[in-house]
Parts: C-alpha cells; structure tokens; sequence
C-alpha cells in the first residue's frame, strides 16, 4: 500500500482520509499545535484507527512544505470565517445570545436582592 492510499485527494484544499468524512488537517491541527500523541488523536476521533493518524502524520513529514501551505491556508480561511460571522451574525445566533444575556440579567439582578 502506497502512502496516498490512505487518503481522497478531493482538491487542493480537501484531503481527507479514505472511508472518512475526516480532513487531515483535523489530525494535523491537534498534532502540530495542540501536541496531542497519536495515540490520543486516535482515542478522540473514535472513526478513525491509528493507523490512520500514524499515516497522516507520515504524509505531513514526507511533504512537510506542501502540507504547511495546505494547513496554513485552512486556518486563514478559519479566520475568515469567524471574521465574517462576526460581522454578519445568525439571526439565531443573535436571538440566542440576547436571551442569555437576558437570563444572566435576571440571575444577577435576583442575586442582589437576596443579598440585601
């Protein structure tokens, strides 16, 4: 078995391990900047076996440059992403949060009365 095999090259932007729905930079981001061990990525993520995780980060140190630019862009996209949510929130999201700040309105206020 060649080391691709373990992977759908789906595009550029989109590897992910074969037989999964799992992208490798969901291994990779715990590998690289959480220093998770294999083994814990593998207990995490319970579709995956360690040979995959072991497999994917074989790949990441095999095309080390290619990976880095790969990883990187997904986490600018994340940014983006984030950024973009922030500007232009869920309606939902938005009632959700102001119903809690309501209730956090309402428990702090009721604690100052029972404080008195």
């Amino acid at each position: 078995m060649q080391l691709e095999d373990y992977f759908n090259f789906l595009a550029p932007d989109d590897i992910r391990l074969q037989g999964t729905r799992v992208g490798i930079e969901t291994i990779l981001f715990d590998y690289l900047f959480r220093a998770k061990t294999p083994e814990e990525i593998a207990k995490t993520y319970t579709s995956l076996t360690l040979e995959q995780v072991y497999a994917t980060i074989l790949y990441y140190l095999h095309n080390r440059q290619a990976v880095d630019a790969y990883m990187t862009d997904w986490l600018e996209w994340g940014d983006r992403m984030r950024e973009e949510q922030r500007r232009n929130p869920n309606p939902v999201v938005e009632k959700l949060r102001k119903l809690k700040a309501e209730k956090m309105a309402i428990q702090t206020h009721g604690a100052e009365i029972s404080h008195r």
